[in-house]
C-alpha cells in the first residue's frame, strides 16, 4: 500500500508497546492465586495509538457498573459487504421540522457552520415524523447533541436502524455480552496514549470511510466519562468546501481518492486479535453531494484517505495535506462538545469528520456507538446527472436564504492588506 508523506512509519509499526509490570505485582498475583488490578504506576509504560491500536484488555475491575459492555474481540469471520439499498429518511421530512422543534424546550445552534443542541427531547419517544425531521437536521447541521438521555443500547440500535442497515466493524471491539452491531469506545488507566505513536492531526476521521457504503447518521452515547476532558470535536466538510476558491472547488470535484482499512487490520494482527472481515480499499469522490440537502462536501480524512487517484504522488500529498490541515486546524469549521454521562451525539459521517481528545488519562471514558450505512458516495457529476438538480454550495445557499448577495470572484485579483482585531 502506498503511504503518503503525512503518515509516519510509526503509524503502522508502533501499534502496541509491551506491558510493563513490576516484580511486586507479579509476585502478589501468584500469592493470591489470581490477577490483581494493576496500579497506575504499573501501567504507566503501557502505551498505545488510540486510533489504530485495539484494546486487548482493561483495568480488571470486574465490579464496574458497565462491565458487560467492556471491549471483547470474538474470533469470527464475516463475508465481504455488498451494496445495499439505502433511502435517506431526511427525504421524507418537513423542511420546517415543526414536529421535532415543537416537542423541544430549546434548540440552539452552537456555531454558524456546525452543531446544534436540542433540549427537552427524549430520543426513546420520537415519532417516525420526528425521526425523519431529525435526519434532515443532522444532514443540515452535521451533528446534533442531546443530554440526559436514558436510552439503552437496544433502543439506540433501533433508532439507528431506522436511518439505515447497521454496520458491523471488522476490527474494533464489541460488548462482552455480544451485540455485534455495537462499536465500543473504551479507555481506562490501563491504556495511556503515546504521543510518539501518532499526531493529533492523524486522529481526525470519518468512521470507516473505506467501506463501499460508509455510515450516515451515527450515534454515540457516553455511559462513563471523566470529570474533565475527553471532549470530541467535529469539523464540517460543507464549510471546508465553501471556504475554497471556485477554481479549486471545480478541480477537487473531478478527483477521487483511495480510502483504506489496512492500517486498522494491521493493528489488530499486531496485537494478536482477529480481523473479522477482510480489509478493503475503496475509491470515493473527493467532493460528495449529500442526497437530502444537495450540498457539496469535501470527503477526505487523515485517518483513512491514502492518496488521490490519477495524479502525481507529490500533487496528491500536497492536496491531501492541505485539506487535512484545514479539517483539523481551522476553528471556523468546528464544534467542540463536552460530554456528560448520558449525553448522545448523532452526526452525519458523510459530511463531517471528528476527533476525540485523549487528555483524561488515567480516568475512564466509555461510550457505545450505533452506525447505519449510508448510500455510496455520489460525486457532483453523478448527482446532477441522476437527479437533474444542481449541487449547491451550502454557505451560498444560507446567505441566499438570509437575503445576502455575494459576488463570486472566479478570477484572482490583488489583495489588500488589512488588520485583524479580536
Amino acid at each position: 500500500m502506498e503511504v503518503p508523506i503525512h503518515l509516519f512509519p510509526s503509524f503502522l509499526t508502533i501499534i502496541m508497546a509491551p506491558v510493563a509490570t513490576n516484580e511486586r505485582d507479579q509476585s502478589t498475583a501468584v500469592a493470591n492465586n489470581g490477577p490483581v488490578k494493576p496500579s497506575v504506576a504499573a501501567v504507566a509504560e503501557k502505551v498505545f495509538n488510540p486510533f489504530y491500536s485495539p484494546p486487548p484488555d482493561d483495568d480488571g475491575d470486574a465490579g464496574y457498573k458497565y462491565a458487560d459492555y467492556k471491549p471483547s474481540f470474538p474470533n469470527v469471520s464475516w463475508e465481504p459487504l455488498k451494496e445495499i439499498e439505502v433511502v435517506d429518511r431526511g427525504l421524507h421530512a418537513d423542511p420546517a421540522k415543526a414536529s421535532l422543534f415543537s416537542a423541544a424546550s430549546r434548540v440552539k445552534h452552537l456555531t454558524p457552520a456546525i452543531g446544534t443542541e436540542i433540549e427537552g427531547i427524549d430520543l426513546r419517544q420520537l415519532s417516525d415524523t420526528q425521526k425523519d425531521e431529525l435526519a434532515l437536521l443532522i444532514a443540515e447541521r452535521g451533528v446534533v447533541f442531546f443530554r440526559d438521555q436514558e436510552i439503552n443500547i437496544h433502543e439506540q440500535l433501533d433508532l439507528a436502524r431506522y436511518f439505515g442497515p447497521l454496520h458491523k466493524h471488522a476490527t474494533t471491539p464489541i460488548p462482552r455480552i455480544g451485540l455485534e452491531e455495537v462499536h465500543v469506545v473504551y479507555n481506562d488507566a490501563s491504556r495511556r496514549p503515546d504521543p510518539s505513536a501518532f499526531s493529533k492531526l492523524e486522529l481526525w476521521h470519518s468512521d470507516v470511510s473505506y467501506e463501499l457504503q460508509p455510515p450516515s447518521a451515527t450515534s454515540l452515547k457516553v455511559i462513563t466519562g471523566p470529570e474533565v476532558g475527553g471532549d470530541t470535536l467535529w469539523s464540517s466538510g460543507y464549510a471546508l468546501y465553501s471556504s475554497l476558491s471556485a477554481g479549486f472547488q471545480a478541480y477537487l470535484e473531478g478527483l477521487s481518492a483511495v480510502h483504506s482499512a489496512a492500517a486498522q487490520a494491521d493493528g489488530n494482527r499486531a496485537a494478536g486479535l482477529p480481523v473479522r472481515r477482510q480489509e478493503v480499499e475503496t475509491v470515493h469522490p473527493v467532493v460528495r453531494v449529500h442526497p437530502v440537502t444537495g450540498w457539496k462536501s469535501v470527503y477526505v480524512n487523515p485517518g483513512f484517505t491514502r492518496r488521490i487517484v490519477g495524479v502525481p504522488k507529490a500533487e496528491s500529498d500536497a492536496i491531501l495535506n492541505f485539506l487535512f490541515h484545514q479539517i483539523g486546524e481551522n476553528p471556523d469549521f468546528q464544534v467542540r462538545f463536552k460530554w456528560e454521562v448520558n449525553s448522545v451525539a448523532i452526526w452525519d459521517n458523510r459530511v463531517v469528520t471528528h476527533s476525540a481528545t485523549f487528555d483524561f488519562w488515567p480516568a475512564t471514558r466509555h461510550a457505545l456507538r450505533a452506525t447505519p450505512h449510508g448510500e455510496k458516495p455520489t460525486s457532483v457529476e453523478d448527482y446532477e446527472r441522476q437527479t437533474g438538480k444542481e449541487a449547491k454550495d451550502r454557505q451560498l445557499e444560507i446567505w441566499k436564504q438570509q437575503g445576502v448577495k455575494v459576488e463570486l470572484n472566479t478570477k484572482p485579483k490583488s489583495a489588500k492588506a488589512r488588520g485583524y482585531n479580536d
